[in-house]
């Protein structure tokens, strides 16, 4: 049983009081780690330590962030055999879906190092005779990131690398079901030579770490992947103190597919966007809107993509769907899949489960009176919706709260196009999955999907303020 430390303030310290996260194998339902949880004396030394830091690392040379940055990277991908199957082990990732993941985490490292000396400001047009007028754009000072369990490495390390480009300091609450992979960004940074007090990686409760960082007036910012619950809460919050605030919560992306598509590359296109990393996606194309003429051909060829999904071992190369985190999410997705039935839903694919895995699941002539129309599901369940025609399409998939991504397939890119922009979403994608990601492009949603873009330098705008000055010559 590996027994690991926690990151504070640049060193790995055992907490004050012995609490522990058991780190289960979702595939498994064994323990394989035991993660150390913060506790309030661990959460004040490194908000101490982040508001004391904030100073020196604000005002480090541009060049000097990049280079550690870029070294972070170089130790991320040098290790990435070594840091593969924990991270499986402990997501239930796909071996597939971890390796894109560490890879992009490099990519992601090395964007945000660039941006370190691209941190803007500007000279604006007197008022006056011998009147100097610019800004500049300043780090913030201490910020808090709280990642989710589904791409825990990722959407942490887009919130650590970001802010750090820009002269924050950073307290890292990583998911309580996935510790390990704080530990792994912290450990790739020691490793970079970030200065102590800079960074620290705190896995805990919400109360006791997530609330109490929230919380804290040293605190500038928080950013925050997770639910839309959790991130109302947190608005409110952040709110109280004045904060500043990122929230990228949930979805239910839709796929609008046209009459004028090809049915094989429409269905293809789906099965990836719904069931890739067990559709625990919060882009996952979970609701399909098709156009009448081609609705039961999409169906039957969706149907037999969803039964030809291979689900199993997720250290396997081969497999595309592995366990869910916790067994108990296929009690709430039984439910959706029952309640869709008994209101006349058609079950073509899937609706059963083993321990944490769940089929690759379909259901078709989906409306809007049953409750999978309109519910995050975080599994491997796509619903299909008829349309009579575009207009009604659109209308049907902007019927939600969420407005995260979506998907517009049709060769009349005209109307693709004209559709993109009445629909209701931060990430509109023409022929393509809902599933696309970028380093360099905004992510972000609209509505009860939330607040805010990270990425490039729309992450700049997010993690700095705007001082403006004038002299008077």
């Amino acid at each position: 049983m590996r027994i690991y430390d926690l990151f504070v303030n640049g060193r790995w310290i055992q907490p004050e009081t012995a609490a522990w996260i058991e780190n289960v194998n979702p595939a498994t339902g064994e323990v394989f780690c035991r993660v150390p949880q913060a506790g309030p004396k661990e959460v004040e030394d490194a908000l101490a330590g982040a508001y004391e830091a904030r100073k020196s690392w604000g005002k480090t040379l541009a060049k000097e962030r990049e280079k550690i940055l870029l070294r972070a990277a170089d130790y991320m991908e040098a290790n990435a055999e070594k840091f593969l199957p924990d991270l499986i082990d402990e997501s239930g990732s796909s071996y597939v879906k971890m390796s894109a993941e560490i890879g992009s985490c490099v990519d992601l490292l090395r964007t945000a190092a660039g941006e370190c000396s691209r941190i803007g400001g500007g000279v604006i047009q007197g008022e006056y005779h011998n009147h100097l007028s610019y800004y500049v754009r300043n780090p913030l000072g201490v910020v808090v990131g709280i990642a989710p369990f589904n791409y825990p490495l990722f959407l942490a390390i887009d919130k650590v690398a970001f802010a750090l480009a820009m002269g924050n300091t950073f307290i890292l609450k990583p998911a309580s079901y996935t510790p390990l992979s704080g530990l792994v960004i912290a450990e790739c940074f020691e490793h970079a030579g970030l200065p102590h007090g800079v960074l620290s990686v705190l896995p805990g409760s919400g109360k006791t770490v997530g609330d109490a960082l929230a919380m804290d007036p040293r605190v500038r910012m928080v950013a925050l992947t997770g639910s839309s619950e959790v991130g109302r809460k947190l608005a409110q919050q952040a709110a109280g103190k004045l904060k500043r605030y990122s929230l990228e919560l949930g979805g239910k992306n839709p796929m609008l597919i046209l009459k004028d598509f090809d049915v094989d590359k429409a269905a293809e296109l789906a099965s990836f966007g719904g069931y890739f990393h067990q559709g625990q996606i919060c882009m996952a194309t979970s609701r399909i809107v098709v156009e009448a003429p081609v609705y039961e051909d999409f169906c039957q060829a969706l149907a037999e993509k969803a039964a030809k999904v291979p689900v199993g071992d997720p250290h396997s190369p081969d497999t595309i769907v592995g366990p869910l985190i916790h067994e108990k999410q296929c009690m709430v997705l039984d439910e959706l899949v029952s309640d869709a039935v008994g209101k006349g839903a058609k079950l073509l694919a899937g609706g059963k489960h083993e321990g944490a895995f769940y089929e690759p699941t379909l259901l078709a002539d989906v409306t809007p009176d049953m409750k999978v129309f309109y519910e995050e599901c975080f599994g491997p369940v796509i619903s299909v919706v008829r349309a009579e025609d575009a207009r009604q399409g659109l209308a049907l998939c902007n019927d939600n709260e969420y407005g995260l991504s979506s998907s517009i397939l049709t060769n009349d890119i005209s109307l693709a196009l004209e559709l993109a922009d009445e629909m209701e979403a931060g990430m509109v994608h023409i022929n393509e999955s809902t599933v696309v990601g970028s380093t360099r492009a905004p992510f972000g949603g609209v509505k009860m999907s939330g607040v805010g873009r990270e990425n490039s330098s729309f992450s700049a705008e997010e993690y700095t303020e705007v001082k403006w000055i004038t002299v008077q010559h």
